[in-house]
């Protein structure tokens, strides 16, 4: 956790990260057309991993584990055994990288380049985006999505999709200003939605309605425990697995504010909508709305 005095300038910071373009975001020249499948954290739903090895082409396909943010040494060990054991893939390998070093090595670019499945592991979302943007193993992983590769995560690993990544944590109390660190994720989800992980389990609503209600233009997205996402390439997703993903859309809300010493104001909002999916549920991320 970082020390509350470091929050305004870290919050300052974050918003000039976020002004520039991100480096492995894609843009209009390499246009996003991969599908995503990204689990809140918790057990990893069997159903899911299943739809996961499918959208990357069987259990021939070449997948590469992204295990970074995980402290954990043995991180690599387990995801070659859940894919290749449990999932019964033939082609599955854990890129072990720790640093922009390690995600330069011409090896590790090779595998990123021909995966037709990426999946990013739990742990700490920063040590993924310090390791990864703007590496060229960030770069092979954005060239094999925009070339149709699937990418999934679950927890950290779903919370580093969004352009601004939500990190750190925070008192959550209220709903306030610059109480949520935003960072620069990877940018594989549509730059007007945020992610957020654990959602329901571990009562984050204020934290994500906080970044909504900042950025009303950002569609907040809160994905549960054993629960997941599926974004397919024409921006629809379909909720996977066991509880529900809350939505926040404050978009064209009447929003208000009301100053505070600290200078963290109160927030509040009329009109917000306010969705609960659950498995089997589909929603426009165009439209935004339930289809």
């Amino acid at each position: 956790m970082r020390s509350s005095r470091a929050l305004p300038l870290l919050f300052a910071f974050s918003l000039l990260l976020l002004g520039a373009k991100a480096p492995f975001a894609l843009g209009a020249e390499v246009p996003a057309r991969g599908h995503l499948v990204l689990i809140g954290g918790g057990d990893k739903p069997p159903e899911v991993m299943r739809k996961f090895v499918e959208l990357a082409g069987g259990k021939d396909a070449p997948i590469v584990v992204i295990p970074t943010a995980s402290s954990e040494a043995d991180a690599p060990d387990y995801y070659e055994k859940l894919f290749r054991e449990e999932l019964g893939c033939l082609d599955a390998v854990s890129l072990r990288i720790r640093s922009r070093a390690d995600a330069s090595r011409p090896d590790f670019v090779a595998l990123a380049r021909k995966a037709r499945g990426v999946f990013f592991g739990g742990g700490d979302q920063i040590r993924i985006t310090n390791a990864l943007l703007g590496t060229p193993v960030g770069d092979a992983i954005a060239a094999a999505f925009a070339g149709g590769a699937v990418v999934g995560g679950t927890s950290a690993g779903t919370a580093c999709q969004s352009e601004k990544m939500i990190t750190g944590e925070g008192d959550f109390t209220q709903v306030r200003t610059r109480s949520v660190e935003l960072w620069q994720g990877l940018g594989f989800l549509p730059p007007d939605v945020v992610v957020d992980q654990h959602f329901l389990r571990r009562q984050r609503q204020n934290r994500l309605l906080s970044v909504v209600l900042e950025n009303p233009s950002v569609l907040g997205i809160g994905v549960d425990e054993e629960t997941a996402i599926w974004v397919r390439p024409d921006g629809t997703l379909q909720v996977l697995g066991e509880s529900g993903v809350m939505v926040f859309d404050a978009k064209g809300a009447a929003l208000s504010r009301q100053p505070r010493p600290t200078g963290q104001d109160l927030l509040g909002v009329r009109g917000l909508s306010l969705h609960l999916l659950l498995p089997g549920d589909t929603f426009d991320l165009n439209s935004r709305r339930p289809l």
